[in-house]
């Protein structure tokens, strides 16, 4: 079942809010990185994933849910975390990369967990799969730039 609801919304909705924490966690990214490419990376990554929670929140309506409009709180914590861990320690651009590939790899197993188990009607099914491609290509991206630099 796609969702613990009556309405089937509950994985979207789950989807949606860690989406959200991505944007969130994207546009963090790029206030704080250093260089310019990875601050125009971050900015587009956050963009993306700004539309693709769009798509999910009018799937979400249009089964008769509601649309989260925020993240989780998990996620605002881990944020919190990150800023106080940054105060101590200072922030490069190397660190903010592990900290978004992180979060990336957090994302795609969401994503993996819930097409893994998920008996959506079609149409639905094809918009988490959509969402998922662009999540899979964010998570490669931000990997392959975290090995780049290990290199």
């Amino acid at each position: 079942m796609i969702g613990s609801d009556n309405k089937g919304t509950g994985t979207l909705e789950t989807l949606t809010t860690t989406l959200i924490d991505s944007v969130n966690g994207y546009r963090d990214a790029a206030q704080n990185a250093e260089g310019t490419r990875f601050q125009e990376l971050f900015r587009r990554n956050a963009d993306e994933r700004s539309r693709i929670v769009e798509e999910l929140r009018s799937e979400i309506t249009r089964l008769g849910g509601n649309a989260p409009d925020d993240g989780s709180f998990l996620g605002a914590t881990h944020q919190r975390f990150l800023d106080l861990k940054a105060a101590v320690t200072g922030r490069d651009d190397k660190a903010i990369i592990n900290e978004v590939e992180r979060g990336e790899d957090y994302l795609k197993e969401k994503f993996e967990a819930a097409l893994n188990a998920t008996d959506a009607a079609p149409e639905t099914r094809t918009i988490i799969e959509r969402a998922y491609q662009s999540v899979r290509q964010g998570h490669d991206q931000i990997s392959s730039l975290k090995h780049g630099l290990e290199a």
